[in-house]
């Protein structure tokens, strides 16, 4: 078992700025790609792998960064120039990928684990 923690949502003005962090715990990180998701949808945000491909919702890219610290086991999501539309649940997801270490997925379906998830509210 994964357990994942999100923090770091909460309420902003458009065109501000939101990091959120998700950090693991249970199993060894390094064998695990990490993916953020918004939304009861579960729309693709960004992925991640172990040593750091990255993947991004193309709607997305250039204002949102995906990261992570591999010795602290934190991925995180720094979010800049939000707008109203990026207001939702943000979740974070865990997907086995053994010794892949390049490998990750933007497919929800795909994921073993996820967060609770953390609210973004972004007002006009």
């Amino acid at each position: 078992q994964v357990q994942l923690v999100e923090s770091g949502g909460g309420l902003v003005q458009a065109g501000g700025s939101l990091r959120l962090s998700c950090a693991a715990s249970g199993r060894p990180f390094r064998n695990y790609a990490m993916g953020w998701f918004r939304q009861k949808e579960r729309e693709f945000v960004a992925a991640i792998s172990y040593l750091d491909s990255t993947y991004y919702n193309d709607s997305m890219k250039g204002r949102f960064t995906i990261s992570r610290d591999n010795r602290r086991n934190t991925v995180y999501l720094q979010m800049s120039s939000l707008k109203p539309e990026d207001t939702a649940v943000y979740y974070c997801a865990a997907k086995y990928v053994g010794d892949r270490e390049y490998y990750a997925s933007r497919i929800s379906s795909e994921y073993d684990y996820w967060g609770q998830g953390t609210q973004v509210t972004v007002s006009s």
